[in-house]
């Protein structure tokens, strides 16, 4: 164990987490900042699958007086994720840590799981991040300690599966390099943006049909769409069939500051997910004073309160997110009131303020 300078022991912690960075979302971002957060308190070990042939074995982030360990396991590929499970128990096992948390309840909650035999006298937390029902689900839930979740659809998920202990903590944001980014940045009127994966369940066909209407009243509102995906191809042919490509830019996949340039300049947020957990970038838009538009689905209310700190909508409903962007365009008051309300929800939700509740979960931890 690494000592304190007065010469007392860090508890020793293995976070599990399936992906980290550069492969990083909502769940790799959590798993990463509870590392850093706690790596003052505690000796922290994050293992992850490798994934990429040109990511090291071994590394080691954060302070030089709070040091990460990083430990990736695999072979270098995507069959990585499903040797996972067997893989991290093994190298928990050889770090005999006092806690064990799994971020994600999929592959590193698998992990988890199987540290019940592998490493017995470890405290286990899971953290819950998805709302998908897996095969296993129920098993992996109820093998931890504890368990938190990011948002209050996924408490009741728990509740249904016998856990009426469970935590809600959500993931958080980084306020102040959104707040940096965004200084003497210009709202651009009629600007409507998207970030995520261009995938299905990200609902951004039925936002392309949603701007083709928004086009009829607007013809100089411009989209950008920022992310990747498997939907790419289809959603830029979509655009071309709905004559409105040339306002619509994708730029692909954005990382900070630009990301947050983009969040700046655009008046209107707009995720019509079919499926969401919570859903940080819409926490990102409201710190970046975007008005948010989103589905009423998952754990998206958590977030935006329709009227409120945004507006809430149905899914696949391009008429009813068009109407609802319209509202927005044309009421400036309403813009001005629902912006200063989602950056006021949004500070709820930095970064340091989402560590201070997970370090109160370690701690009642070690106490037992």
């Amino acid at each position: 164990m690494i000592r304190y300078t007065c010469g007392m022991e860090k508890p020793k912690v293995v976070i599990l987490s399936t992906f980290l960075s550069p492969l990083r979302s909502g769940a790799e971002a959590c798993a990463e900042e509870v590392a850093l957060g706690l790596s003052d308190r505690y000796e922290v070990t994050v293992v992850t699958a490798k994934m990429r042939r040109d990511l090291e074995r071994e590394a080691i982030s954060g302070k030089r007086e709070a040091p990460v360990r990083i430990i990736r396991v695999g072979f270098g590929c995507m069959f990585d994720k499903w040797l996972y499970p067997f893989l991290a128990s093994r190298v928990a096992k050889s770090l005999k840590p006092d806690i064990i948390h799994a971020v994600l309840e999929t592959f590193a909650g698998l992990a988890l799981y199987r540290c019940r035999k592998a490493v017995p006298e470890a405290k286990r937390i899971l953290t819950l991040q998805t709302t998908n029902r897996k095969f296993l689900k129920k098993r992996i839930v109820q093998s931890a300690d504890k368990v938190t979740a990011i948002s209050s659809v996924l408490v009741r998920i728990a509740k249904e599966y016998e856990r009426d202990d469970v935590i809600s903590i959500p993931n958080g944001i980084h306020l102040e390099a959104i707040q940096r980014a965004i200084k003497e940045v210009k709202k651009i009127f009629g600007r409507i943006l998207f970030v995520g994966r261009l995938e299905p369940m990200k609902g951004v066909d039925t936002l392309l049909h949603t701007f083709a209407l928004i086009r009829k009243e607007f013809p100089h509102a411009s989209l950008h769409i920022v992310g990747d995906g498997s939907e790419r191809t289809r959603l830029k042919f979509l655009s071309e069939k709905l004559l409105i490509v040339d306002s619509i830019t994708f730029t692909g996949r954005m990382d900070p500051p630009n990301l947050y340039r983009e969040f700046a300049e655009a008046e209107v947020f707009c995720g019509l997910s079919r499926s969401e957990a919570l859903g940080n970038v819409f926490l990102e838009a409201q710190a970046a004073g975007c008005v948010v538009i989103a589905t009423r689905i998952g754990g998206i209310s958590d977030i935006v309160k329709s009227g409120e700190t945004g507006i809430l909508v149905s899914p696949n409903n391009p008429q009813e997110a068009a109407d609802a962007i319209k509202e927005v365009l044309y009421g400036e008051k309403l813009r001005m009131r629902m912006t200063e309300a989602g950056m006021q929800n949004a500070q709820k939700y930095d970064w340091s303020v989402i560590v201070e509740k997970y370090k109160r979960v370690y701690e009642e931890m070690m106490k037992q």
